[in-house]
């Protein structure tokens, strides 16, 4: 598999071709890492880190021409396997502030001496450490001798260090979960690197915060989020086909409310995953570096996996539980926590990056409001000042308008069922624009620090783009019958998770007054929309367990192996042969419920209703196959003491 991955270039999807790259689209990166986390979590994380931020990225924005030229034609062929060392163990999120040093000093390099950098470090969780080639190293660059200038402390740096570097302890490996990618520490003290391994050279000197934020947006756009949707649409995939074919009470247990509201969460959530995925890498092949909407994807469908997952896990049951060349579940579900957590935990991007980030971003005259204070400029100041007060005057008006008439007097780009959501939409935009405002106005700089209201204002803008992305997706798609009832199920859970956040919002700020005057004017009559309807439910359940045309368009993305496979391909045949076997086995349990047939397992009825008429010989066959294959599916593994001992 390693060679497959060097010797067909995909180690090198982001580098040009004229360095060997394949100089793949945001698009054709996603599909690839999106199929192979369908397949194999490691595959896809071994393939998508050296895609992501790192060395490659680094270097073909920032690298001189000599290290491009050097470096980068290693890297597309997987001569070099990149890894990059940024996390401490007293810096994780908070990577800013990180503990490794790099002094700027004199020392001996190849017998001669120049002057370089005396670096210290000790990184954690750094995947493909163990068998990288070159590492990619953060750490705060000192001058404190002035060898390179008149500042002493230069700021962050990044460099670019090949294994045999002397000093340098590589190789052992972390257990992530018992998820075997190739992930461990990195560690030196006084090791001593010419000036020439800062990416960029000199001039990238003290530049590395920069180069980090500004290429993470692109590669969190893409691999975490593919990854994500990989698992939910394995996740779809195998559990519309288990809940169809394992019968419980003589009944397939997708007929079971129970399980269809997990099923329709599942599909649900697949459906506004993609959607979102799709959103987000067209903005990156756009030129685009949507660093508040990579927060988003990551955070959020990285979220949405592990809901896929753990629904899967509860109606596979026993069959998901019990490891096995059958259970496709295992290495997703120990890999959930690892998507959770890297790249920025979910916790603090919730609570601190999306809104805090976006607020000011987006808003059209904070930031310039904060640059014209910083440096004294009073006209600036006073124009973007009366700006922002117009701009919540209109606010103002426009939230209380779409609130009175619960967006009905919004405008839509379609006429069909779906305009309702987009009226919706930009109703409570407008509440959100002017709540925001109004948090902003009370809180100040203390908004920061509250991360409860923080959290919920990134939930309601978080949902608003979620559902934007999947009213995008299905007017894209053709606005095709087979996805209604998903677009249907995920735009009704955003629009209540939108409302809910907001409403939480106003009952929490501290300012009452503010508060009251703010409801009456977003929220006029309260609370004006309903949860999802056990029909809307049903929809979704019924779509993934009986429409080929829908189940197959939310699952598109995924690698589907053939029926020798024990896990995935052998339940889909099992499904497709059960899908045949249907009206000849509804023929059988309608005779059974009109007492025409005595009570018994399937096999026995079939033989009394071929002698009564009621089956030909070929529906008898048909059947009779469907329950051997059914009784092959649901068995799970067993080990012998000795085979058990050597598992991992």
């Amino acid at each position: 598999v390693w060679d497959f991955i060097k010797n067909n270039g995909f180690f090198g999807m982001i580098i040009p071709r004229r360095y060997g790259g394949l100089e793949f689209s945001a698009h054709l990166h996603s599909a690839v890492v999106t199929k192979l986390s369908s397949r194999s979590v490691v595959a896809a994380v071994t393939v998508m880190v050296p895609n992501s931020l790192g060395p490659g990225e680094l270097l073909l924005h920032y690298g001189t021409e000599k290290q491009k030229d050097h470096y980068l034609p290693r890297l597309a062929s997987g001569q070099d396997i990149p890894c990059f060392a940024l996390t401490e163990p007293g810096a994780g999120s908070d990577a800013a502030n990180g503990q490794s040093r790099g002094i700027v000093c004199k020392g001996m390099w190849d017998n001669e001496e120049i002057i370089g950098i005396r670096l210290t470090f000790n990184k954690r969780y750094i995947t493909l450490a163990p068998v990288a080639g070159i590492v990619g190293l953060a750490f705060r660059l000192e001058d404190p001798d002035h060898m390179l200038g008149e500042v002493e402390d230069i700021g962050i740096t990044c460099a670019l260090l090949p294994r045999e570097t002397p000093g340098m302890i590589i190789g052992s490996r972390h257990d992530p979960m018992g998820v075997p990618f190739q992930n461990g520490p990195i560690s030196g003290e006084d090791v001593f690197v010419p000036l020439d391994y800062i990416i960029g050279g000199t001039d990238g000197a003290g530049n590395g915060w920069r180069m980090l934020m500004e290429s993470l947006a692109a590669g969190r756009s893409i691999s975490l989020p593919s990854q994500s949707l990989g698992a939910a649409e394995l996740a779809t995939r195998a559990t519309s086909a288990y809940a169809s074919v394992r019968e419980q009470f003589g009944m397939p247990i997708a007929k079971f409310e129970g399980i269809r509201e997990r099923l329709a969460r599942i599909a649900g959530h697949t459906y506004f995953m993609n959607a979102a995925r799709r959103l987000a890498f067209g903005a990156v092949d756009a030129g685009e570096k949507p660093s508040v909407i990579s927060a988003i994807v990551k955070a959020y469908l990285t979220e949405g996996s592990r809901v896929c997952i753990n629904d899967a896990m509860d109606i596979h049951a026993g069959a998901a539980i019990c490891r096995g060349p059958s259970n496709i579940y295992t290495r997703p579900f120990n890999a959930i926590p690892v998507g959770i957590t890297v790249e920025g935990a979910n916790i603090l991007t919730r609570s601190l990056i999306i809104f805090g980030q976006g607020v000011i971003r987006c808003h059209p005259f904070v930031l310039k409001e904060m640059e014209a204070a910083k440096t004294g400029d009073v006209r600036s100041f006073d124009q973007a000042f009366f700006g922002h007060i117009g701009h919540i005057s209109k606010n103002i008006i426009r939230a209380l308008l779409l609130g009175l008439s619960n967006g009905g007097i919004a405008s839509s780009p379609v006429n069909g069922f779906e305009a309702r959501y987009y009226r919706g939409i930009n109703r409570f935009s407008a509440a959100f624009a002017l709540i925001s405002d109004v948090a902003l106005g009370t809180l100040g700089d203390a908004l920061k620090r509250k991360e409860y209201l923080s959290g919920r204002l990134s939930d309601a803008f978080s949902w608003m783009f979620l559902a934007t992305a999947a009213l995008k997706h299905f007017y894209d798609n053709g606005r095709p019958e087979s996805e209604r009832a998903m677009l249907d199920w995920t735009c009704t859970h955003a629009i209540n998770e939108i409302e809910t956040a907001l409403l939480g919002v106003l009952a929490n700020l501290p300012n009452r007054f503010a508060s009251r005057v703010t409801k009456i004017l977003t929220f006029p009559f309260g609370s004006r929309y309903s949860p999802l309807t056990d029909s809307q439910i049903d929809a979704v359940a019924e779509a993934i367990t009986t429409n080929i045309e829908a189940r197959n368009a939310v699952t598109a993305e995924i690698f589907i192996p053939g029926p020798d496979d024990p896990g995935l391909g052998a339940l889909e045949h099992v499904f497709s042969r059960t899908l045949a076997a249907g009206p000849a086995r509804n023929k059988l349990d309608q005779a059974r419920r009109e007492g025409k047939l005595a009570e018994d397992n399937v096999i026995a009825m079939t033989n009394d209703a071929v002698k009564e008429g009621i089956l030909s010989e070929a529906e008898k066959t048909l059947i009779e196959e469907v329950e051997q294959l059914r009784e092959a599916i649901i068995q799970v593994s067993d080990f012998d003491q000795v085979t058990y001992d050597q598992l991992k």
